[in-house]
Formats: structure tokens, sequence, C-alpha cells
């Protein structure tokens, strides 16, 4: 019975602490959902790798775009169709390993509209590579 108790201490400890063990792409990632509110289109994209890809799904902007550039003016058009917004962050959490990390989070930007989303960042070399942005209205 002691064993099992030394053993599960340091699990216990381990998932108590996650937050404080957040890697860097989990800091990035708030960075960029604090850009997107504010509409700060050059913070949003200064972070993006070769190739980036945002998959778009829902709402009047949906769509794949696959360039920088295509991806800023999405993001232009988002910022512009909002106007002043705010950003609440529910679930956020990461998953890493060697080769990459990646964000999920429930996200709800409050501007003109209400846009639920589950936003899902991949992370490569500490460069942004492919996003998703889920349009996610809560079910009636």
């Amino acid at each position: 019975m002691r064993k099992t108790v030394l053993m599960a201490l340091p699990l216990a400890f381990l998932m108590s602490t996650g937050a404080a063990l957040a890697g860097p792409a989990m800091d990035m990632a708030k960075t960029r959902i604090e850009a997107i509110a504010k509409g700060d289109v050059a913070t949003i994209t200064k972070d993006y790798g070769k190739d980036p890809s945002l998959a778009w799904i829902g709402g009047p902007l949906d769509g794949s775009y696959a360039s920088e550039k295509a991806i800023a003016e999405v993001w232009a058009k988002f910022s512009t169709a909002q106007g002043e917004q705010t950003a609440t962050v529910g679930e956020l959490w990461e998953a890493a390993n060697p080769k990459g990390a990646t964000v999920a989070a429930n996200v709800v930007f409050a501007g003109k509209n209400k846009v639920p989303v589950l936003y899902i960042m991949t992370y490569r070399d500490g460069k942004l590579v492919d996003e998703i942005w889920q349009v996610n209205p809560p079910a009636k």
C-alpha cells in the first residue's frame, strides 16, 4: 500500500502543476489569441513558418488558405468584420514532443458578432505551420 501511494505522488504532482509545465507553444498561442482579438495582423502573421496553412471551417470565411499572404488577408477580413473585440479563452491545452507542439483552445471572440471557435495551432521549430479555426456554435 505504501509503495502505491509513494508512486502516485509524483503523478499527482505533475497533474496538479500542468499549467506550470506549459511550453513555448502555449505562450505563442496565448499571444496569438490576444493579437487576433486586437486585430493586430502583423503580430498574427509574424510567427508563420514556411508554407503555412489555415483551414477555416464555418462562417463567411470558410475555406482553406495556403500562403502567408492569403492567410494575412483572411485575418484582415475577420478583424475588419468584427471591429473592436475581446477574446474569452476557455479550455487551453498543449501536446508536445521533440518534433513539435500542438495547442488547442476553446475561444469566444466577441465583437460585432460572437464567434465561438475551437482553435488548433501546430508549431514546428518555434514557427506556426498549421491552423484549424473551427467555428463551434453552441448546440441548440
